[in-house]
């Protein structure tokens, strides 16, 4: 699991730098998390919060801020009127599209770097239907 979470890092250290350099202002390694997680179309904080291992106040804090920015924008959650629903501002379209651009040219040079059959082999190992998590017993503490 190290090298799959050293992969989210390589990714996400070279797109915050790219964009860095490109002028956008930065964000975090969380709120690029978040990002992913909206673009994946999961919108409703609880979720978020859920996905990121944080509390659901330190993910309003998050949204708050992205908002602030007009990066993220709120509404009401039409399923449950006590809830909102998160998603992306139309001013955060420019920023979104560089961010895919970087993405894109992230993933044509790890093609070089390691080949297409292992980029292949990675995209079809990852986009399977894993399942639930397990229920695995770990060893009992002393």
């Amino acid at each position: 699991m190290i090298n799959l979470l050293m992969g989210v890092y390589w990714f996400d250290e070279a797109l915050q730098s790219a964009v860095k350099a490109a002028g956008w202002p930065p964000v975090t390694r969380a709120q690029s998390l978040l990002f992913a997680n909206i673009s994946a179309g999961e919108v409703r904080p609880i979720r978020l919060a859920a996905n990121l291992g944080v509390s659901r106040q330190a993910v309003s804090q998050m949204i708050v801020e992205l908002e602030a920015r007009g990066l993220l924008k709120t509404e009401p959650d039409p399923q449950d009127r006590r809830a909102r629903i998160v998603s992306f501002a139309e001013s955060s379209t420019p920023l979104r599209n560089a961010a895919g651009a970087v993405l894109r040219d992230l993933e044509a040079e790890l093609r070089r770097r390691i080949g297409d059959d292992a980029v292949a082999g990675l995209a079809t190992a990852l986009s399977a239907d894993w399942g639930s998590p397990p229920d695995v017993a770990a060893p009992k503490s002393r």
